[in-house]
């Protein structure tokens, strides 16, 4: 995986190349990537579903996450992107489904790690139950959801705590049902503007 090509990117975001994915994170550079948010309505409320990023994962093991999210590699347009929903989390969606969010950039720093993204947003509206996903493990070893008015108020600052439910896979493969309460601590450590940003994003189409 480290091994994939990806597209690189000036600060003005002019296409200046093509490199791994591992020097794109060693030497930071500015990159394509797509995001898929799923949320669903039922009993007049609005779900959102994130997943359990495995493990095994070298980056954010065992947190919570985007429902899916992937790189755009160096031959592949955005549409491309939506193989990441049916590879992740085993949902065949059609890009005409989807509600583009728009362009989100973000970046985070760590010591070995540099996480430039031009970030690709898209909502779908379904009425999916979780056990219609099937998780690719090695990536994703969970799916939860909640209701996105909680996950807006964890996200505000004004609880600190949100309940999921869902259901998570172990090392050996079984399923195990979950229903727990997390906090942001639980969650991918992006920059706290982009979780702005997706909730605004979102709420501008369900409404409040």
């Amino acid at each position: 995986m480290e091994n994939e090509l990806l597209k690189i990117f000036d600060e003005n975001h002019n296409n200046i190349g093509i490199t791994s994915r591992e020097e794109v994170h060693r030497l930071g550079y500015w990159h394509e990537s797509i995001h898929f948010w799923f949320i669903s309505k039922s009993n007049e409320k609005y779900y959102i579903y994130l997943q359990i990023r495995s493990k095994s994962k070298k980056d954010y093991p065992g947190l919570l996450d985007i429902t899916a999210a992937g790189h755009i590699l160096a031959e592949e347009t955005i549409q491309d992107g939506i193989r990441e929903v049916k590879e992740e989390v085993g949902i065949d969606v059609s890009f005409d489904c989807l509600i583009p969010l728009g362009i989100i950039n973000y970046s985070v720093i760590k010591e070995d790690f540099i996480d430039k993204e031009i970030a690709n947003v898209f909502l779908y509206l379904n009425d999916r139950d979780l056990e219609d996903f099937s998780l690719q493990t090695e990536e994703v070893s969970g799916i939860v959801r909640a209701e996105f008015r909680d996950f807006v108020k964890l996200f505000h600052g004004e609880v600190e705590t949100i309940n999921v439910q869902g259901y998570v896979h172990d090392f050996e493969g079984n399923k195990k049902l979950l229903d727990k309460s997390v906090g942001k601590i639980n969650f991918v450590q992006h920059p706290s503007s982009y979780y702005e940003d997706i909730i605004m994003k979102i709420t501008d189409v369900i409404g409040r």
